[in-house]
């Protein structure tokens, strides 16, 4: 019996670190992920945004990030001159942890794989490393 029960709760841990934040709007820029929130915080360093609505209506150079459009996605465009926002890539910060570069990170819930991603320092709220099916894993929340 006991067994059963670690068991069931092992696993319903494991789903309760994965939950996606049906919340976060993300939003890339110059192929660099944000979140609208940051964007909205930073209007003055914005020339123009898009809003794709669902996955079917990004177009081909956005489908990469079909995954965590689930709420909906934006493209914004930056002015010149203010590309310079810190970024840095997934497999860096797996590195800070000491956890291997190619280990997927968990952002707000969604699993990202690439680990090239590159993503603005700005949405880098609370970072944890948890044992995530046996293997240390990263997850962002990007509420501070």
């Amino acid at each position: 019996m006991k067994k059963l029960l670690y068991s069931f709760l092992l696993l319903s841990s494991a789903t309760l670190f994965a939950q996606q934040n049906p919340s976060i709007r993300f939003a890339v820029a110059n192929n660099i992920i944000g979140t609208v929130e940051m964007f909205n915080a930073k209007k003055t360093i914005v020339q123009s945004s898009k809003v794709y609505s669902s996955a079917a209506n990004l177009p081909q150079t956005l489908k990469k990030y079909s995954f965590i459009s689930t709420q909906g996605f934006t493209e914004y465009k930056i002015k010149n001159g203010y590309e310079g926002l810190d970024r840095i890539s997934l497999a860096d910060l797996n590195a800070q942890y000491d956890i291997p570069a190619d280990t997927p990170v968990f952002i707000e819930g969604y699993e990202f794989t690439d680990t090239n991603t590159l993503v603005y320092g700005d949405i880098l709220g609370k970072m944890e490393a948890k044992n995530y099916n046996g293997k240390k894993t990263l997850f962002i929340s990007t509420s501070r």
